[in-house]
């Protein structure tokens, strides 16, 4: 039985960089562009007329830009997860963003795969920032007072994936995380694949030493099997 398609708002001003895009990412299975824009307003519009499950959103577009178009977004549908992809890594640009509601942000030039895995990630409830923009938040905020928009980045784990870290400190598999939390194991994958992607390491004991001596689970939130 096939699992229901992301359906993906592209939305790009560059029309070859949208068009390679559009292909790219139509050759991956459970991913459907289902509507295209080339500016902000024509985004907002769009995204009253489709069912999406995920905004892929280019920063530098006309009218009213990709920032204000991405807190549009938001307002109309707060639960809408918005992925920005853009050519740029200005550290004031990135809080913008965060302000604005993105809930990702990826370079221009990221590999296809891992704007693939960022898609799946944001669509399922997590975040997804690049190794850049998480590097030049941390610089940018160390010494600055605490909010909870910056706490999220500082941390990069979501609620959801420091629960299912708990789950894989106890030793459990993904068909038994699966049917602790109610989701499907395919999900349960998503999160531990952008678990080990934002952690930098490559398997799932890995993740769970470094998420405890960093501090971004606690130990006593170990779920015993």
């Amino acid at each position: 039985m096939l699992s229901t398609p992301i359906k993906i708002l592209l939305v790009e001003d560059d029309e070859l960089f949208r068009l390679g895009l559009r292909v790219r990412l139509q050759e991956e299975i459970g991913l459907e562009i289902v509507a295209e824009a080339e500016d902000g307003e024509t985004a907002i519009e769009l995204v009253s007329q489709h069912t999406l499950d995920v905004v892929l959103l280019d920063v530098g577009l006309p009218g009213i830009g990709g920032i204000e178009a991405c807190k549009q977004i938001k307002q109309q549908n707060p639960r809408l997860p918005v992925l920005v992809l853009t050519s740029h890594s200005q550290k004031t640009l990135i809080s913008r963003l965060i302000a604005a509601g993105a809930q990702g942000y990826c370079l221009k030039g990221i590999a296809a795969e891992k704007l693939v895995l960022a898609l799946r990630s944001v669509a399922v409830g997590a975040s997804w920032w690049d190794e850049t923009a998480t590097n030049e938040i941390r610089a940018t905020f160390s010494s600055e007072p605490y909010s909870e928009n910056i706490s999220k980045i500082v941390n990069p784990l979501t609620q959801r994936e420091q629960e299912i870290l708990s789950f894989l400190a106890a030793g459990k598999t993904n068909q038994q995380i699966a049917l602790e939390l109610y989701i499907t194991p395919g999900t349960v994958r998503v999160h531990v694949h952008a678990i080990l992607h934002k952690l930098e390491v490559s398997d799932r004991s890995q993740a769970v030493v470094v998420a405890l001596q960093k501090h971004l689970i606690k130990s006593d939130l170990i779920i015993e099997k």
